[in-house]
């Protein structure tokens, strides 16, 4: 048994959406260190070619809004006049929307709904042919659904559509594996906890206090997510399908209930 090369992602060609900043920016250094060819999209042009740059020239950027079926068509066309195969999807492009349950609007529902489940599913859809070209159930293509761990659990701000989307995504990424499995692609999800990122402020600003929730005692790093995504991409989970795979350290798994003995 040979598994030097494992986690290698040498040759091959992965999108990574929402990958100029946060969790996206971190799998996209990560593919980019194992060898990998990386597209990075973003709605705002100017952040996706700066992170590009900043990561070399094995870092494309192609900057779409893919919060609607169109944009993700148009995502997926510009690729293809580029690339005759993918050998990596990667559907990070999210948003979050925190109001009280009485002043809940239905645009932040719409929004986050759309960019967090409608978005994986077409945009996957539209890579199809460019995704199955080179698969195999030897080698197969992979696709990773960002999701979270609030689609597992609750936190304690009222997030209402965030949460119903990351549980929903959670469930698609199961039925769109039993379908795509049959032409050698592979769906998984990865669940991220704290990580500092602009979605995630309090990571980002107040680590310390958040990391005394956490079984690890820390929140996670930009290595912490690199391990899990190129895991996913790589060879090594090759027989890993339609799981959800949490990275925070403990949280959700190792998290002690509270006691009402007593």
């Amino acid at each position: 048994m040979d598994t030097s090369n494992f986690f290698s992602l040498k040759g091959r060609i992965a999108l990574v959406t929402g990958g100029s900043r946060g969790i996206g920016k971190m799998i996209a250094e990560s593919f980019i260190a194992q060898g990998a060819k990386v597209y990075i999209s973003s709605r705002k042009a100017p952040a996706c070619e700066e992170t590009a740059a900043e990561l070399g020239p094995n870092c494309i950027p192609i900057p779409m809004d893919v919060s609607t079926v169109e944009g993700c068509k148009a995502l997926a066309a510009e690729l293809a006049s580029r690339e005759d195969h993918l050998d990596i999807l990667v559907n990070n492009a999210g948003a979050a929307w925190g109001v009280a349950f009485e002043e809940f609007p239905e645009s932040g529902w719409d929004k986050v709904m759309d960019l967090n489940v409608k978005s994986p599913f077409f945009l996957t859809q539209a890579l199809h042919d460019l995704l199955k070209t080179n698969a195999s159930h030897a080698a197969p293509s992979k696709v990773i659904n960002i999701t979270s761990i609030d689609g597992l659990r609750l936190n304690p701000w009222e997030t209402y559509s965030y949460h119903a989307s990351k549980a929903a995504l959670i469930y698609l990424t199961k039925r769109m594996a039993a379908r795509l499995i049959r032409d050698g692609i592979i769906v998984n999800s990865l669940a991220p906890g704290a990580f500092a990122s602009e979605m995630n402020k309090a990571a980002r600003d107040h680590g310390d206090t958040v990391a005394k929730a956490i079984p690890m005692r820390r929140v996670g790093t930009p290595d912490d997510m690199a391990g899990a995504a190129i895991f996913l991409a790589s060879r090594a989970s090759d027989y890993v399908v339609g799981d959800t795979l949490v990275v925070d350290g403990g949280l959700v798994n190792a998290s002690l209930g509270i006691s009402i003995d007593g």
